[in-house]
């Protein structure tokens, strides 16, 4: 009898890992903002409506969100996945904004919850099961999502001011890596391998199973283009016909599965 095929999920990410890079890209996303000059948060930020005041707005609910998560009761439903959660966060754009525009208008920064909520990150239990705007994860990938909003907002902040975002390496990296296994989840099959290095390879794409040599699609990019395309920051079309994704094969074509976020 031949073996079950396995389900695709994203691969297991060590949560010491995910803590130590969260922080970090905190402590990064603390600094760069601190160094804008205020006139500068006027300025659009490159999100339909909102100002980089509102996008620092939305950074600095990023992180008071864990403490207050985290100071709930612990829920009973069974918990989400990232994946899940990655689809689901269109439907909170409203309340998102709200919140954005709230912190904004108080000059929050992530300073002002930064210490609070790295505690916490070091020493909440992985067993626990965490509140979410998306529905209850598990603290390991409650932390995961953080993660991703971190590096992505980063590099809003990075496209919106045109100054290079000094990334966590150890963020960046299992970012890419998470938002890859997410594109292989959504859209499973070998025939196609996308390739961000030096971070993640994957397979994915329904067709006939690549087994050796070179595969007949390959998609390739950079981690920052990668990032723009699963957050809807880039289209597809644009970032084949600049050159930032190189796409060979009849099947390397994934704008039906982009963004990944939303």
């Amino acid at each position: 009898m031949p073996a079950a095929a396995r389900t695709p999920g994203i691969r297991p990410v060590d949560p010491a890992r995910v803590r130590i890079a969260l922080v970090a890209e905190w402590r990064a996303l603390d600094g760069f903002i601190g160094a804008l000059q205020p006139a500068r948060l006027g300025e659009p930020s490159g999100l339909e409506g909102w100002s980089l005041a509102d996008l620092v707005g939305h950074i600095a609910a990023g992180v008071e969100a864990v403490p207050r998560w985290l100071g709930m009761a612990e829920p009973s439903e069974p918990p989400i996945t990232v994946e899940r959660w990655a689809g689901g966060t269109a439907a909170a754009a409203g309340a998102i904004a709200e919140t954005a525009q709230e912190m904004s208008a108080a000059g929050r920064t992530p300073g002002h919850y930064l210490e609070q909520a790295a505690e916490l990150v070091a020493s909440t239990a992985e067993t626990r099961v965490s509140v979410t705007r998306i529905g209850p994860m598990r603290v390991p990938d409650m932390l995961i999502t953080r993660l991703i909003e971190a590096v992505v907002h980063a590099d809003d902040l990075e496209r919106a001011t045109g100054m290079a975002f000094p990334h966590d390496r150890q963020a960046l990296a299992v970012v890419t890596r998470v938002l890859a296994d997410i594109l292989a989840v959504r859209a499973p099959g070998h025939s196609v391998e996308v390739r961000v290095p030096p971070f993640a390879v994957v397979q994915c794409v329904t067709g006939p199973r690549h087994t050796r040599g070179t595969p007949p699609n390959v998609v390739e990019t950079d981690p920052r283009t990668w990032l723009r395309l699963a957050a809807g920051r880039l289209t597809w079309a644009d970032a084949t016909e600049d050159g930032s994704v190189r796409a060979s094969g009849e099947r390397a074509d994934l704008a039906h599965w982009l963004p990944l976020l939303g």
